[in-house]
Order: structure tokens, then C-alpha cells, then sequence
């Protein structure tokens, strides 16, 4: 329970903060414990969709170095809880009514509704470009030519063909963009291909980082020089968590349209991701399991498609979260056979 020891001091002060708040604006007790519940729902839905966000934070954070893992769990929380889940937010309001920073605060507060249509309205952009960044780095795993342990291996194998192909990857996801798109009118199609298209560009964008960074550190190991940076994978970790974090902003709005309410309950779901990555990259919780990281990867595929096909349809959160946690529980699964079966 030590990991979770934070988390649960963080989980007390939101729920006070959340008490206050809604004492000052009704000065009802059932007005509380209305809020109080939606920010425990709403820590849920974070939690559920974010739980191979912590898988993948792990898998990253065990080739970290010690200073830049400890940055990433204290200077990305804040990251993570100030930037995705209340300034994201605040910044669509802001550019699509063209306010300011304080007037979009302003707004957020004294018309929840508005806010809410306003953030609503950016669905097809977020879903493009969050759908296009987590395909991309759903394929980078499965079309890894090193990757030589398969858990699906009758669809892992073929797809690690594509990598064979120079920008395969990057061509398969502009093709189904496409697709989509036909079935949306045009201003929305190409909103969504644009957007899908800089999901893009900011993968590759950092996935370059990471190159630059590993080949500046070969060479300052060969020249003896015995240091690590993990600035690439902080920047990487941090990109993925707001992605990851997009549908949630959205799906939040289907339980409440105040900004404080939504901040405070995907901030307690946030801080719980954060704890379980700690907990497996501390226990070595992947190196025992062998296909956990699998599982979360398809998940990423999952989680994906359903943001791109939400462009389309809307599919409840909920089902997000179980298809989530199913591959994960899967995988889990598979792997404790797998286990057991080396042992006889």
C-alpha cells in the first residue's frame, strides 16, 4: 500500500476541495455528496482508461535514468494534472471563441454549458489527432523488426511485415483517416485528416528526439563518458499521457460540465496511474508477466480506433475502459498460463 500512500493524501485534499466548492456554490449537503460522487466516477474513468497508460509509462521508465524517472513522477504529474486535464481544455475554449486565458477561466465557471458545447465542438480535432499519435505508437511497437516474442502471433507476425515497408505504418493510418472521412461531410473530413495528420507529425517529431538523444549518448559512451539522459523519453511519456487523457477530458463531460469538478476527479484518477506505474517498474511487475506489455499495446490499438471511430459514432466511455482492461486482463492471463506451462 506505500505506493498508493501519496495518492490516497491527494484523493483526500480533491475530495475537501471538491466539498468546499460545492458548499460555496449551493450550500446544500446534497449538493456535496452529488459532486463528491462524480468526482469518485470520474477517478474511475481515468483509471480505467488510463491503466495501459500506466503499462507503457512502465515499460519507458525502467530504461530511464534515476533523475529523469523521478522528473517525469513529480514535474509530469503536474503536467498531467494542470496541463491536459484543466489548460487542454481551457485552450480549445480559447482558441475556438477566440478569448483570452482569463475570459476562457471566466466562462468555464459562470456558463458550464457553453464551455461544454464549445469543447464538444472540437471533438472531431481531438479524436483525429489522439486517434492518429496512439495508432502510431501501437504500430511502432508491433512492427518493431526486433521484436521476436509474440503473444497474437498469428496477426503480430504479419503485421511486423509492415516495417519491412518504409513508412508503412504512416500510410496504412493515412488510408483509414481517408476512409472515415468519406463517411463525414467535407468540412469535418478534412478537420479530422489535418488533425490526424499533426497526431502524426508530432510522433514522428518526438520519436526523432528520442534518435538524436540515443545517438548523442553512443557517442559520449564511446568516448567514455558515462551518463544517460532521458529527456526524449520524459517528453515521449508526456506526449502520450495527454493523448491518452483526451478521450477521458471529453467523455467527463457526459457527467458533469463544470471545469472544477471535471479537474478535481481526473486529477485522482491521474495520480492512481501514476502510482501503479511506480508500482510495476519497483516490483519488475512486466519482466513477470510476459505478454502484459502486449496486452497493453493492443489496447493502445483499441483505445485508437475507437477515438478515430468516434468521429462517426459515439461509443460510451464505458466500453473504452472495459475493452482496455480486458486485453490487459487477457494478457495477464496468458502469461501466468504461459508461466505455468515452463514449469511442467
Amino acid at each position: 500500500m506505500r505506493y498508493f500512500r501519496g495518492s490516497f493524501i491527494f484523493t483526500a485534499i480533491c475530495f475537501v476541495l471538491g466539498a468546499m466548492y460545492a458548499w460555496n456554490e449551493a450550500h446544500s449537503w446534497a449538493a456535496m455528496g452529488g459532486i463528491l460522487w462524480i468526482i469518485t466516477v470520474l477517478a474511475v474513468l481515468e483509471i480505467s482508461l488510463s491503466f495501459d497508460n500506466a503499462v507503457v509509462n512502465a515499460k519507458v521508465l525502467q530504461d530511464m535514468d534515476d533523475v529523469w524517472r523521478k522528473r517525469f513522477l513529480t514535474w509530469g504529474m503536474v503536467f498531467a494534472v494542470f496541463g491536459t486535464r484543466v489548460l487542454f481544455p481551457l485552450l480549445i475554449v480559447g482558441f475556438t471563441a477566440g478569448l483570452g486565458p482569463i475570459e476562457a477561466v471566466q466562462l468555464s465557471l459562470s456558463n458550464p454549458k457553453e464551455y461544454e458545447r464549445i469543447v464538444s465542438a472540437a471533438h472531431i480535432a481531438i479524436a483525429g489527432f489522439g486517434g492518429a499519435f496512439l495508432a502510431m505508437v501501437g504500430f511502432g511497437f508491433f512492427i518493431d523488426e526486433d521484436k521476436d516474442v509474440h503473444w497474437l502471433g498469428w496477426i503480430e507476425r504479419p503485421m511486423k511485415l509492415i516495417g519491412m515497408i518504409k513508412a508503412g505504418e504512416i500510410a496504412i493510418l493515412l488510408l483509414i483517416l481517408i476512409g472515415i472521412g468519406h463517411y463525414l461531410p467535407d468540412a469535418e473530413a478534412k478537420e479530422l485528416l489535418i488533425s490526424g495528420i499533426f497526431g502524426i507529425i508530432t510522433f514522428v517529431v518526438v520519436e526523432s528526439i528520442g534518435s538524436i538523444m540515443e545517438a548523442r549518448e553512443e557517442a559520449r559512451a564511446a568516448a567514455g563518458v558515462v551518463v544517460k539522459s532521458g529527456l526524449a523519453g520524459f517528453l515521449y511519456l508526456n506526449v502520450l499521457d495527454a493523448s491518452f487523457s483526451l478521450d477521458g477530458v471529453i467523455g467527463a463531460f457526459a457527467l458533469s460540465n463544470n471545469m472544477v469538478v471535471i479537474a478535481l476527479g481526473l486529477s485522482v484518477g491521474a495520480i492512481y496511474v501514476r502510482s501503479m506505474t511506480i508500482l510495476l517498474v519497483e516490483k519488475g511487475t512486466l519482466s513477470q508477466f510476459l505478454y502484459m506489455e502486449h496486452g497493453a499495446f493492443w489496447a493502445i490499438l483499441a483505445l485508437a480506433g475507437i477515438m478515430l471511430a468516434s468521429a462517426l459514432v459515439h461509443i460510451p466511455e464505458t466500453v473504452t475502459g472495459l475493452i482496455g482492461a480486458g486485453l490487459i486482463a487477457a494478457a495477464i492471463w496468458w502469461s501466468v498460463r504461459h508461466g505455468e506451462e515452463l514449469t511442467d
